[in-house]
């Protein structure tokens, strides 16, 4: 089993004719992911690649191929209807790659979420993949992924591949790898992902990425020491970033003193998780914790 996505998961990409959609989309097709359908307002009636249907909405998408999840290339300004057009649509699942959505739209999407049965995966984030099925929803490199019984969550996007690289190289497979993003607001969180993880039968072992700010690390370490019986081990990116400086992430924001390296680790450390010191030990640290 894996989390999030099963073998009856059918993908649609909504921005599936422009650059990013399109390149990206033949990557997932080359993965093996079950891609059924695009979406593209105009471009309805019109095929990717001789082979993918193209739909002008989500909800005809839906209705013609059974599409029950998507991927969002749609620039930032619409990227928020994007979202709420699949969650309106009853999609189980939306994984938004969309970088630089304004906050106010997010959080307008956030009050939509709410009693909905979508799950949302980012934004700003890489997408997940679950290798032992074979069905990539975003931009991870297929080709470093192995299937096996390791978990992976990352607010970072080449964390995630650096983590998976390595997992591979020691000949530890993945489960599933989700990229759940650097944004302030967003969707699935660590809690939400961890808990998926801790209940699926084929995951042993959990390796997660934080960076500094915020306090989701924090609040992911509480909930590893009161509810996770699987090991975990963790990195947190960010230990050396000057003050005073945004690095990366919109999210990445130490405000008042809070949103540590320091804190995130003592945190993590506590709740009895290996923290890797460097990125070079990632696999090596989620190994040593098994």
């Amino acid at each position: 089993m894996t989390i999030l996505v099963n073998k009856e998961t059918r993908v649609l990409v909504q921005g599936i004719t422009g650059g990013a959609g399109s390149f990206h989309t033949r990557q997932m097709i080359d993965a093996g992911t079950t891609l059924v359908a695009g979406v593209t307002p105009g471009k309805g009636g019109q095929k990717f690649d001789d082979k993918v249907p193209i739909f002008d909405t989500v909800a005809e998408a839906q209705r013609q191929t059974g599409a029950n999840a998507s991927v969002i290339f749609v620039p930032a300004p619409f990227a928020g209807d994007a979202i709420m057009e699949c969650i309106e649509t009853g999609m189980t699942l939306a994984v938004c790659i969309t970088e630089g959505i304004p906050t106010v739209d997010m959080l307008k999407v956030r009050a939509f979420l709410e009693g909905s049965k979508t799950r949302l995966v980012g934004p700003n984030c890489p997408g997940l993949i679950a290798p032992p099925i074979k069905q990539k929803l975003g931009i991870t490199p297929h080709q470093v992924t192995r299937p096996g019984r390791i978990g992976v969550i990352s607010r970072s996007g080449t964390l995630t591949y650096e983590a998976i690289g390595q997992l591979t190289a020691l000949g530890y497979g993945q489960s599933t790898c989700v990229g759940i993003g650097g944004d302030p607001v967003g969707g699935m969180d660590f809690i939400d992902t961890l808990t998926q993880f801790e209940q699926d039968d084929d995951t042993d072992a959990v390796l997660m990425i934080g960076e500094i700010g915020g306090t989701a690390e924090e609040q992911a370490a509480a909930f590893i020491k009161d509810n996770m019986k699987k090991p975990v081990a963790a990195f947190i990116a960010g230990a050396t970033a000057p003050p005073g400086k945004r690095m990366g992430h919109a999210g990445a924001i130490i405000a008042g003193g809070k949103g540590t390296a320091a804190e995130k680790i003592a945190a993590l450390k506590e709740a009895g998780v290996k923290v890797s010191p460097t990125p070079a030990e990632l696999g090596k640290t989620l190994v040593s914790a098994l």
